[in-house]
């Protein structure tokens, strides 16, 4: 007596190089095997190694391009040279406000919201008690360097009270960021940042984050590659002075 033919099921691993797979592939069985993630990763890596090399004067100042004047190709440093000396005469041309603006309630849309338009604003809401709040002090200290070094942003300040009716002074100082009429960030106290310890760095951090200042900027205090010497010989420095103090204490 002959017997029906019966469905086999076989497990199959479409993943495998197999002659079968390739059988059942054909047939439309199994699907096609993906492509091996190899050549594309490699593809991506030396695509990075190209940019990393083609960028390695990014941002590197006319007296650093002139000491690779033996180690670079003389065309190819030139290039650089150029692109270098037009984005400092786009900031230079850029730069009209360089100083802290004081603001009053009734132009405020008229400084504020409509010179967005224009460039980058930054308005500080200091605390009603002014001088005698630390964090609205460190704000504004750093205000007045961030608009000298920065001239292509506007940097204001007003009270907060005096801009918005009943603004608890808890919440100063508060940094509002305007670009193109709207507002991109808020800042609401020190604490976000660095407290009390914020420094023009930081700040410089958030410009950096918003496209405000690009990457690299020889402006910025830190640029790529550094900071990281400083941070080591800060902590340095730290266990230093602890080892000093426990020295003294020894003596007490």
């Amino acid at each position: 007596m002959q017997m029906p033919d019966m469905p086999i099921n076989v497990e199959v691993d479409p993943n495998e190089d197999t002659e079968w797979n390739d059988i059942l592939r054909s047939k439309g069985i199994i699907p096609e095997k993906p492509p091996s993630p190899t050549p594309m990763i490699e593809e991506a890596l030396n695509e990075a190694r190209r940019l990393a090399h083609e960028n390695r004067l990014e941002g590197k100042e006319l007296d650093e391009l002139a000491e690779l004047e033996d180690e670079e190709d003389e065309d190819f440093l030139e290039s650089y040279r150029q692109k270098r000396m037009n984005e400092l005469s786009a900031i230079t041309n850029a730069s009209v406000y360089n100083q802290v603006y004081p603001l009053s309630k009734p132009d405020y849309a008229r400084d504020v919201t409509d010179e967005s338009h224009k460039a980058f604003v930054l308005v500080l809401l200091t605390s009603s008690a002014g001088g005698t709040s630390t964090e609205s002090r460190v704000a504004s200290e750093a205000w007045q360097q961030l608009a000298r070094t920065f001239g292509d942003i506007k940097f204001c300040s007003i009270r907060a009270d005096l801009c918005i009716e009943g603004y608890p002074d808890r919440n100063t100082p508060t940094v509002l960021i305007y670009k193109d009429g709207d507002i991109k960030r808020q800042v609401v106290t020190l604490r976000e940042l660095n407290g009390v310890r914020t420094n023009v760095r930081d700040w410089e951090k958030v410009l950096v984050d918003l496209g405000a200042v690009k990457v690299g900027d020889s402006r910025l205090s830190t640029r790529p590659g550094e900071g990281e010497e400083e941070k080591t010989s800060g902590i340095r420095q730290g266990k230093m002075q602890a080892r000093a103090d426990e020295e003294d204490s020894d003596w007490d």
